[in-house]
């Protein structure tokens, strides 16, 4: 079989190993004659997988006693609507950093749930240019410009954008904000990408489907303080406190993602951890910008430097003819999932864990004979 070099950005590369892994298991888990699919979640043969994969979760992260690792359905944008339900209480407030598409989402969700509970949204910093479909967003905040407000629940941010391609915390200079509010972060797409400390966000989470796992689970990283200080008068199953007081087990979770997920912590972790992975995702993450800026005439990265996202590699071409040639020719060289969002156009590499480096290499060659072609 030939496999392509798959640059998608979500659902996205899952890593060799771990797809071997699930091969293998397929139609016998652990020796119990049956899919992991086919498994009751109450079993023991798939509560071993999922306190597994909790407990490399753990391990990777370096999660405090003070956090709980939860494994929950809905995806990050149902998430956009359940952390206010659950943390904004009657009368009060949550404010939002918004550096692209996925934080405007996060924002408007959030105004919809105050409203029906009482509470309220404000935006802390924008760093969006434009107005509408022509908003444009090219760097994340500096720490000072982000400013909570006295008593606000939390202080939401992205903390990198997928589509626009901008990351906090690349560079010390776009470090994540300090705050005397929550810090809760949509992880989505750059999480474990290296080590982050855990001890300084009251939430943390993660769609899978980007850079740990398959689609329909979301990774939770929560303090169990403020899984507490959850609001009670909202229907049990949006409840933060009941997955977590049900070991993620309250009801049929999805568990061959959460199964995939172990497969790549294991992976993960033998590849030597965070520290390995920051250090082969930078590397990659240089050899693409490297093939930008080496070529300035013809390829255009338009997000600052200092915010360059190490997960979403976004460029354009001098036109769109010649941005839909590149893709073409690049499928033609077994390279896939290159086009950009369909809100910004041009080219987005998502360079994710599982993106081998190798593959990065044949694209930047392929980038370079491309410009030389012109």
């Amino acid at each position: 079989m030939n496999r392509v070099k798959n640059f998608n950005a979500g659902p996205a590369a899952l890593p060799l190993p771990a797809l071997e892994r699930a091969r293998l298991e397929f139609l016998d888990f652990a020796g119990s004659g049956m899919s992991v699919m086919e498994h009751s979640h109450r079993g023991k043969e798939y509560e071993a997988c999922h306190d597994e994969a909790i407990a490399l979760m753990k391990e990777l992260l370096g999660v405090p006693d003070t956090h709980e690792v939860l494994f929950v359905q809905g995806g990050a944008s149902q998430l956009f609507a359940q952390i206010p339900m659950n943390l904004v209480q009657k009368g009060g407030s949550a404010d939002y950093v918004v550096t692209g598409a996925w934080s405007e989402k996060a924002v408007s969700e959030a105004k919809l749930a105050t409203a029906m509970l009482g509470g309220s949204v404000r935006v802390a910093c924008s760093t969006g240019t434009g107005d509408g479909k022509e908003k444009s967003y090219v760097r994340a905040p500096a720490p000072g410009e982000v400013k909570a407000a006295d008593g606000a629940a939390y202080l939401h941010l992205t903390s990198n954008e997928t589509i626009h391609g901008v990351q906090f915390d690349v560079s010390a200079a776009r470090a994540f904000p300090a705050t005397s509010a929550p810090l809760i972060a949509d992880m989505s797409s750059d999480f474990l990408w290296k080590k982050v400390d855990v001890s300084k966000f009251g939430l943390l989470y993660a769609g899978a489907q980007k850079n740990i796992g398959p689609s329909g689970v979301v990774v939770m990283v929560m303090a169990k303080a403020l899984i507490e200080q959850g609001r009670k008068d909202i229907p049990k199953i949006f409840q933060f406190r009941t997955p977590a007081e049900n070991k993620s087990l309250y009801n049929t979770p999805p568990t061959f993602g959460i199964y995939m997920i172990r497969n790549v912590l294991s992976w993960l972790k033998g590849l030597g951890g965070l520290p390995a992975m920051e250090a082969r995702n930078r590397k990659k993450a240089g050899v693409l910008y490297g093939a930008i800026d080496g070529n300035p005439g013809y390829f255009k990265c338009p997000v600052e430097k200092q915010s360059r996202s190490v997960m979403n590699v976004v460029f354009r071409l001098p036109t769109e003819a010649d941005e839909e040639r590149f893709v073409k020719e690049a499928k033609g060289k077994g390279m896939v999932g290159l086009k950009g969002h369909r809100s910004v156009g041009g080219i987005r590499v998502s360079a994710y864990n599982a993106v081998e480096p190798g593959w990065i290499d044949e694209l930047a060659a392929f980038m370079g004979e491309f410009a030389k072609k012109g």
